[in-house]
């Protein structure tokens, strides 16, 4: 089993656990080499509810952990202004540490509920 195949079983494991509703949507991240992306998703409807990302950041910030804070923060800006407070976190094939960790802290900081 190749890297791939590793970090999809892991995605697939991680997701079968979790789904999104239109009350409690699933807060969904990810990370690509050069940004990171954040999307509330309605799993019932298969629709993106929000999606931001760190080309959406006004202010100019340096650190990879303080820029997905940042992320998180202004996600749960979006959402608290659409009327959603709780959501359900999902990872996704990542580990909860580092800038992942950092968009979950920054989500709570603006406040939703997990």
């Amino acid at each position: 089993m190749n890297k791939i195949e590793r970090k999809i079983k892991r995605q697939i494991r991680t997701r079968s656990k979790i789904k999104g509703t239109g009350i409690r949507p699933r807060l969904s991240v990810y990370k690509s080499n050069r940004f990171m992306y954040a999307q509330l998703i309605n799993d019932e409807e298969r629709k993106t509810i929000i999606g931001v990302s760190e080309k959406h950041l006004k202010e100019v910030i340096s650190g990879k952990i303080a820029k997905a804070r940042a992320l998180g923060i202004l996600l749960a800006k979006k959402a608290i202004d659409k009327k959603f407070k709780k959501v359900v976190f999902d990872r996704g094939s990542y580990s909860y540490h580092g800038r992942v960790g950092g968009v979950a802290a920054g989500a709570r900081e603006g406040g939703l509920e997990f």
